[in-house]
């Protein structure tokens, strides 16, 4: 089979947001700026180290679906039929806990008033579910949505950031950015410092959904995949999830290179910018607003600590209008985890059925993850269940243990199943191997500090 040629780089942009989204509502929007506003700006320069690791890891899972037009989930179960079991267990495990739609109601409920955050969390949660069955093909709409909600909130931050912030704030900033040979605050957990770093962007199996979001947007060989539609609104169209290599002549082999720069490009400027610009502005208005003073522990209460001295320091409406900006990305980030995760989980299980079950249930695969989940969530809201400590303790080590796990396998598969022509170079080998060895030393420090 040919590959397609690379369109204009304007119809590639879309991937990227939605993987951009993932990350705002855990690093971006929470974790580094609680750091930095208690620990100084001497660290953030790890924030733009962690963001280039996944940058490379992204990129990694993104070579396979281009070159071979199907998820890197169908080529992990060529190394090993056992796998789709991990996938489907740890990302569930992981995951199901609805904690990133509660932050997002606790912080709407602050701005109207509204008591009863566990309510407003199911309802959330339920118009996430009715936006996803309803969208006639399902990555347009999750793409749409991330589009939208970036593309406003992100100026909003420039906004808030660029009035509060003041010279010797942004002096810090870019000390910080050389930071690394400064001394290491003694005060801060390393613990918390590395989960910090490895989570700067999305995080655990998230980033495979990337072979998802390309394939389904056309990019390469995944232009002949299919895409999952609304079981109710949606037009039926082929999926097939085994893709087809392309022959490697002159030609193919030309076309290759040209989308392999496009979607270098696109990733770097959406994914790895927008992910940099989003933590160094979030933690320089956590900085210049809240440093220096005796703050919550991170969470949903810092960010409302955080929003009161906003409002302290300028007019009441720029406290709320942060508060809102903070539940809106939440949303976001709760609304495109739920699609990640349930693909995830619909591929792997299908993979297992392979045999017996047909491509064409995997929609009905997918809305059965999604409402699964969702349903679980409003379980947890009405018993008030919350998330007991050691499920949070096995949902941390999950999500560090899978992305050492895929790292590890992507390293494998590429070297393994794509022709050498197209195999990653020595650097990006070299920076792979660094991340592998780091997302190694962080689950194994993780599971020896629990134990």
């Amino acid at each position: 089979m040919e590959m397609p040629k690379a369109p204009r780089f304007v119809k590639l942009l879309g991937p990227s947001f939605i993987l951009l989204g993932l990350g705002l509502g855990s690093g971006e929007l929470i974790l580094w700026p609680y750091l930095t506003s208690n620990f100084g700006m001497d660290i953030i320069w790890a924030a733009v180290l962690g963001v280039t690791f996944q940058f490379i890891i992204n990129m990694e899972i993104e070579r396979y679906a281009l070159s071979c037009g199907e998820s890197i989930f169908v080529g992990y179960h060529k190394l090993s039929k056992i796998l789709p079991f991990w996938f489907i267990f740890s990302t569930l495990l992981a995951w199901i806990w609805p904690g990133i739609i509660g932050t997002s109601a606790r912080l709407f409920g602050e701005v109207f008033g509204i008591n009863n955050f566990g309510l407003l969390g199911i309802f959330l949660l339920i118009l996430i579910g009715i936006i996803l069955t309803l969208g006639p093909v399902l990555y347009k709409t999750v793409e749409k949505l991330a589009l939208i909600l970036i593309l406003t909130g992100i100026p909003l931050i420039i906004f808030l950031t660029f009035y509060m912030a003041k010279i010797t704030d942004y002096n810090a900033l870019l000390i910080g950015l050389t930071g690394f040979t400064k001394q290491f605050p003694e005060s801060l957990p390393i613990a918390s410092f590395l989960a910090a770093f490895a989570f700067a962007g999305a995080g655990g199996n998230l980033n495979l959904a990337q072979s998802f979001y390309i394939k389904e947007k056309g990019y390469g060989m995944g232009k002949f995949g299919g895409r999952i539609t609304s079981i109710l609104t949606g037009k039926v169209e082929e999926i097939k999830l085994e893709g087809e290599h392309f022959k490697l002549t002159d030609i193919n082999l030309k076309r290759f290179k040209d989308w392999w720069k496009l979607v270098n490009l696109e990733h770097l400027l959406v994914f790895w910018c927008g992910s940099v610009v989003s933590i160094l502005l979030l933690s320089l208005l956590a900085y210049s607003t809240v440093f220096g003073k005796v703050t919550p522990q991170g969470g949903v209460d810092f960010m409302i600590f955080e929003s009161i001295e906003i409002a302290k320091q300028t007019l009441p409406f720029f406290g709320t209008l942060f508060l809102i900006i903070g539940g809106v990305m939440l949303f976001n980030t709760q609304l495109t985890v739920l699609d990640a995760t349930s693909r995830i989980m619909a591929e792997n299980l299908l993979l297992v059925k392979r045999n017996s079950w047909s491509t064409r249930n995997l929609p009905k695969i997918y809305y059965f993850f999604l409402w699964l989940q969702i349903i679980s969530g409003i379980a947890i809201f009405i018993l008030n269940f919350g998330q007991p400590l050691a499920l949070i303790t096995t949902s941390a080590v999950l999500n560090a243990v899978s992305m050492f796990v895929h790292i590890g396998l992507t390293l494998w598969l590429n070297n393994r199943e794509l022709k050498e022509k197209i195999r990653p170079n020595i650097f990006r080998l070299v920076l792979m191997i660094c991340a592998f060895i780091f997302f190694g030393y962080f689950s194994f420090k993780v599971i020896a500090d629990i134990f």
